[in-house]
């Protein structure tokens, strides 16, 4: 495959969209809430969450070698069950989880942002959440190139200092406070996952850069591994400083502020401030990561029929798609609470990341998966959706009527357009009222 001298984008720059956007929603914004369900074992559930992301990202790294595009892993599922509804379906409930994940990030920096500058109100915190999502939509209008350049330094600074901030609280940490004896069920431990596994999205993220890759075949699968290598190992080590630091009830006493908090005992109050500077650089670069595939995703999904002609449309510099998922992201940060977004973006995604693999087994045998690799990538994810629908959604009733209402409307939204792309392409005058 001959690279394409205008595709400017590296293996080095589309790992950093997927490491930023994952370690932005993960190690910031869910420490507090995995900790309330799965105590000082949350290293472990994160553990296990990025095992069953690994398996998920050989799936997509196969489907990517062989059908890049700026699609994403929605071209996946278009391979694997064609044009039709479960493509289209799917196609609105990712849309959805990407502007949930948006939202997640942006409430966690408004939360981090209003304790510097507004003693924690939670009005500023909203509203510099939606300041942010508005000050990145305007970075992804640039391009994505100027996306990529800002990631590449941000998430570059954010490593660099948690890696500084796992390294003092792990030789500092006391060992009493991750014994296992104090740890929770399994049956927490795996619910937790469900949870946890929301900080590793962003990996999805990446198969949207295939379209600024010069040689996507090769370095698409290049880019998801590394990037899911290097969150594993973030998230586990910082867990393991924070909890090793702090007992389990004060990081949910905490939540957001958390790792800023583990980092007093032995960094001082410098310390604290250092990792709410790094919080806010972090939820900064994944906000960014996390607008980034509505563009190409978009343009994608209406060049084919599946979304509306408006969402290949742009206003002024600013495509449709990304003013949608802006304003969507938005919303959610002004009405719902962070543990509410997290979960609906977890199940949201679980489930359309389940389907793609159910439509890779018609395709394995043009991509060279192992078929054994996808039988248990779908067991680990569909379990894990089980257990999370069982066990957390059953807590928390309001979660659980929203998440119904997201599928219901994906399920109407493509019905509906469907039937108004019919009425165009056969100039039957009753569907053409419907639009």
């Amino acid at each position: 495959m001959v690279a394409d001298a205008k595709k400017r984008m590296t293996v080095l720059q589309a790992t950093f969209i997927g490491v930023g956007s994952m370690v932005g929603a993960g190690i910031f914004a869910l420490l507090g809430a995995a900790g309330a369900v799965a105590g000082s074992a949350v290293w472990l559930s994160f553990l296990i969450a990025g095992v069953i992301a690994g398996l998920q990202g050989y799936s997509f790294a196969k489907l990517g070698a062989k059908y890049p595009s700026g699609g994403g892993l929605l071209t996946y599922l278009s391979k694997g069950f064609g044009e039709g509804h479960i493509a289209g379906i799917g196609a609105w409930l990712f849309f959805t989880a990407g502007s949930i994940v948006v939202a997640m990030i942006a409430s966690s920096f408004g939360g981090y942002a209003s304790s510097v500058v507004a003693g924690g109100d939670a009005g500023w915190a909203r509203a510099l959440g939606v300041l942010l999502i508005v000050v990145m939509t305007c970075l992804n209008a640039v391009g994505s190139t100027a996306v990529a350049r800002v990631q590449s330094v941000l998430v570059t600074v954010v490593l660099a200092i948690l890696v500084v901030f796992a390294a003092v609280t792990i030789v500092n940490l006391d060992p009493a406070l991750l014994a296992p004896a104090d740890y929770p069920g399994l049956q927490e431990i795996i619910a937790s996952v469900a949870l946890t596994f929301f900080a590793f999205l962003g990996f999805g993220v990446i198969t949207f850069t295939a379209k600024d890759l010069p040689n996507p075949s090769r370095q698409l699968p290049r880019a998801i591994y590394l990037a899911l290598a290097i969150a594993t190992t973030v998230y586990v080590a910082v867990s393991l400083g924070v909890f090793g630091t702090l007992t389990a009830d004060q990081v949910v006493k905490y939540g957001a502020t958390a790792i800023a908090e583990a980092a007093k005992p032995t960094l001082g109050q410098a310390g604290y401030v250092l990792m709410v500077i790094t919080a806010l650089l972090s939820t900064t670069g994944a906000v960014n990561a996390g607008l980034y595939p509505s563009i190409g995703m978009t343009r994608h999904l209406a060049s084919i029929g599946q979304f509306p002609p408006v969402f290949g449309r742009s206003v002024g510099r600013f495509p449709v798609g990304l003013l949608v998922m802006a304003a969507f992201a938005s919303i959610l940060v002004v009405g719902f609470d962070l543990t509410s977004i997290a979960s609906i973006g977890s199940a949201v995604a679980l489930l359309v990341f389940s389907t793609v693999t159910v439509g890779h087994f018609r395709l394995y045998r043009e991509t060279g998966a192992s078929i054994i690799v996808l039988v248990i990538a779908l067991i680990a994810t569909l379990g894990t959706l089980i257990v999370f629908c069982t066990t957390t959604l059953v807590n928390e009733p309001a979660t659980a009527i929203a998440l119904v209402v997201i599928i219901a409307l994906a399920v109407l939204a493509d019905l509906l357009w469907k039937r108004v792309r019919t009425g165009r392409e056969t100039g039957d005058p009753r569907e053409e009222m419907v639009a």
